[in-house]
């Protein structure tokens, strides 16, 4: 699938990453349902130890910003939140590369944890940092409004529905539809917090950080910086030795990139050759 084309809702490629967070979701579920019905209080015990508690989390429980995105509370849940992982995330996959798309993931996963966990610990009606939080949705929404802000003006084609809309108003309508249908109760919102965290690092996600992702954008500014280093401490060592020939009355020269430059003479002995020091 490409920009300025007609989407289509009905087959996406599985691709890399996509393929394998469905995978370790699907193989986590089917852990916590063996161990609902083969032991007692295991799953609980085996929920609690991977879902976002925020107590846990201050507690040195620092896994559970990320693995509380693999553990699902049934069914629907993990179907819903891989198929809308699967329609979506595919696409920035294909056009980012796997990489950046882990990283696009994981930041949204646990930019979520952080937002509950501060609501956690905020002064709101209803919430508790002993709360569990389990699910995907903070990184399945990240991957939402990326998609509409990317290629929002593009229009799907509503399968089986015989109509299309432009991918900024579906996703919009996804968006409010989806908050109100994972509402529980039994949670006091706080999860809800979890689906908006997901939603604001998306976006800021897309909006300010380096094309090629922070890890590749923070490599090449390491690199960019190393270099610079190394450059300076040429035109340095250049200059030192530039005084000391002097004191010995000889006199050697260097471009401003601190490369020797040869005399003339030598100039032609070496075929032409610039400098005797290789970049």
């Amino acid at each position: 699938m490409q920009r300025g084309r007609t989407l289509s809702l009905s087959f996406p490629p599985f691709t890399y990453w996509v393929k394998r967070i469905i995978i370790a979701c699907g193989v986590i579920y089917f852990i916590q349902l063996l161990l609902q019905v083969f032991t007692a209080g295991g799953d609980r015990a085996f929920t609690l130890f991977g879902a976002l508690v925020p107590a846990f989390v201050l507690h040195g429980f620092i896994w559970q910003l990320v693995t509380y995105a693999f553990l699902h509370a049934g069914i629907w849940h993990v179907l819903i939140n891989m198929l809308m992982l699967w329609m979506f995330g595919a696409q920035l996959e294909q056009d980012w590369g796997p990489g950046k798309f882990l990283e696009f993931y994981l930041f949204c996963v646990v930019g979520a944890a952080l937002t509950t966990i501060a609501v956690a610990y905020s002064p709101i009606p209803g919430v508790n940092p002993g709360t569990p939080t389990i699910g995907a949705s903070g990184g399945v929404f990240g991957v939402l409004i990326a998609f509409g802000m990317l290629y929002g003006n593009q229009e799907i084609f509503m399968f089986p529905l015989p109509f299309m809309m432009k991918a900024k108003y579906m996703i919009g309508i996804m968006i409010i539809l989806v908050i109100f249908a994972t509402i529980d109760p039994r949670q006091g919102g706080v999860a809800n917090f979890a689906h908006l965290g997901g939603l604001l690092f998306g976006f800021l996600y897309v909006k300010f950080m380096p094309r090629r992702g922070v890890v590749s954008g923070s490599s090449e500014r390491y690199f960019s910086m190393r270099n610079s280093y190394y450059r300076w401490k040429r035109r340095r060592a250049a200059r030192k030795f530039e005084v000391y020939m002097r004191k010995h009355d000889r006199t050697v020269s260097f471009d401003e990139h601190g490369n020797y430059i040869p005399p003339d003479d030598e100039h032609k002995k070496n075929g032409g050759s610039k400098s005797g020091w290789v970049n």
